[in-house]
């Protein structure tokens, strides 16, 4: 299992993801919703200059969205779109040992993965010093390898739901 993988399973466990949330957060809302969640933070964090420990205050806001977020949307009408198969890849993904994917999928996954946590590194260094160039940097990285993986994930699905009746269910 990659390191990537093994993150992902960790978080999911963290998050409490259970069947009646990975349905809930098939909504495109809730996928849309969470893209500003790291600018957000990077801004609360830097907020620290204007308001000092309040900064405190936004940013738990902003690890309770994280949270709660899955959950905050009814289950989705229609699950055909791009969002939505983005969640189902990710489902897919966390659920390999059941139903191994294609090694090329799992290898690029988990390179986009880890390339989204290294984009990690200059932003904190960035949000710790205060240089605006690392954080933009740093969040430029994470986000765009970030979207690149989210667009594997519904590559991933559109492979998988073809060989597992399961994965093909989730599609309406």
């Amino acid at each position: 299992m990659s390191l990537s993988m093994k993150i992902a399973h960790k978080l999911e466990r963290l998050m409490a993801m259970d069947d009646a949330a990975w349905a809930r957060h098939a909504n495109p809302w809730s996928g849309w919703t969470r893209m500003p969640i790291l600018p957000l933070f990077a801004l609360s964090v830097w907020s620290r200059v204007w308001i000092g420990w309040w900064c405190v205050v936004p940013i738990i806001a902003l690890i309770l969205w994280t949270y709660w977020n899955p959950r905050a949307f009814a289950e989705p009408v229609s699950t055909d779109n791009w969002m939505s198969k983005v969640t189902f890849g990710e489902r897919v993904w966390l659920n390999t040992a059941a139903h191994p994917i294609p090694v090329h999928h799992q290898r690029m996954a988990s390179r986009l993965g880890i390339l989204a946590g290294l984009g990690l590194l200059p932003l904190a260094w960035g949000l710790w010093v205060l240089h605006p160039w690392a954080v933009l940097l740093g969040m430029f990285m994470t986000v765009v390898a970030k979207l690149w993986q989210m667009d594997r994930m519904v590559w991933i699905y559109d492979d998988m739901k073809t060989r597992v009746p399961e994965y093909a269910a989730w599609l309406r």
